[in-house]
């Protein structure tokens, strides 16, 4: 299992994590990413390495 955060205030609402998630983890709310379905999360990690402003932590739990 995986956590997902998502640290708001870093967050640009450009909506790459969205874009490149495959299992849509995602989904932009208010303008951020939010991670809704955080627990399909496969751990790929694409989404943090597409985050240029290092808003998105995925840790193993």
């Amino acid at each position: 299992m995986w956590r997902v955060t998502v640290e708001k205030d870093k967050c640009v609402g450009d909506g790459e994590c969205v874009e490149v998630c495959p299992v849509n983890v995602y989904e932009m709310i208010d303008g951020k990413a939010e991670p809704v379905n955080a627990d399909e999360c496969l751990g790929c990690e694409s989404c943090v390495e597409v985050c240029e402003q290092g808003a998105i932590t995925v840790e193993e739990i």
